[in-house]
């Protein structure tokens, strides 16, 4: 089965993202993305919205703004994958992450809906990557300038999520206010 096989061969991605499909660890990707969201609820699940407000610098996202772009991100990087699994060939635009994070509203929302909606949105992704037969996980298709296979766009973005959720462990739960 593709989804249990290897990392993505560097043909098969931009270079930019060789920093989340290193981050990917072997197995099922299905069991890696449901695990994925257990912990993105054991860490996030516990903040009150006042913690999630938090930024560990001036010039950074706070937590519910750094969610909010996990989930737009997922839903932009699982768009790609509906659409070359398809066979469609129209090449995608890229996307501004800091015009979505300014214009999301994430601040004003609770951050246990913003966990809700990341929720919904990775178990879609979820559904999706399980209807894949083998030939529509190495379809290709051109965003954002680039050439990009189904496969090395599931494992970005496992990736780019594996990359944030450091990010929260690392950077802001050590740095949180106390509730």
């Amino acid at each position: 089965c593709i989804m249990t096989q290897n990392l993505p061969v560097t043909g098969d991605y931009a270079p930019f993202y060789a920093k989340y499909i290193e981050l990917v660890p072997d197995g099922d990707l299905l069991e890696i993305l449901n695990a994925q969201l257990h912990d993105y609820q054991r860490v996030l699940s516990p903040l009150t919205d006042k913690q999630a407000d938090f930024r560990y610098a001036a010039d950074k996202w706070s937590v519910k703004e750094s969610l909010g772009h996990v989930t737009d991100a997922e839903r932009i990087f699982t768009y790609r994958i509906l659409r070359f699994a398809r066979a469609d060939q129209t090449p995608l635009s890229s996307f501004d992450q800091d015009e979505y994070v300014r214009t999301a509203n994430s601040s004003a929302q609770k951050i246990v809906d913003l966990l809700d909606e990341f929720t919904a949105v990775r178990r879609a992704s979820m559904v999706l990557m399980r209807s894949l037969d083998d030939p529509a996980w190495l379809r290709r298709g051109v965003a954002s300038g680039k050439e990009i296979s189904v496969l090395a766009l599931t494992f970005v973005v496992i990736g780019h999520a594996q990359h944030h959720l450091r990010i929260f462990e690392e950077r802001y739960l050590p740095a949180l206010p106390r509730a």
